[in-house]
């Protein structure tokens, strides 16, 4: 049986159509998140949300947006989520983030 180990979660709530050197935003942050070995990221993709602004985004039919809000979050140790928020900060123009403490549990592909 896995025993839970401390972790941390970031969750980066950021606007479809935001872009960091050229490609999506979303897809830099997952991309930098592996290249720094975190746990894990994944990105959700929201069906309605506004931000600052107040400007609703929404995927209904008669109002379509083309920037949807996304979701991203990534796991891992603190020490490691505090070492990837520099490199987050370097990609944000917009956005928010939250930190959360919780339990981890580890179950490897290959055992």
């Amino acid at each position: 049986m896995q025993t839970p180990r401390p972790a941390q979660l970031l969750r980066i709530l950021i606007g479809e159509a935001a872009r960091h050197d050229g490609k999506p935003l979303y897809e830099a942050i997952v991309m930098k998140a592996r290249d720094m070995q975190l746990a894990g990221a994944t990105v959700l993709r929201a069906g309605m949300g506004f931000g600052h602004s107040h400007t609703v985004h929404s995927a209904k039919i008669l109002q379509l947006s083309d920037d949807l809000p996304l979701l991203i979050e990534i796991i891992d140790t603190k020490d490691k989520i505090a070492a990837f928020l520099p490199e987050l900060e370097g990609m944000m123009k917009g956005g928010a983030a939250t930190l959360q403490d919780l339990e981890m549990l580890l179950y490897p592909a290959n055992p």
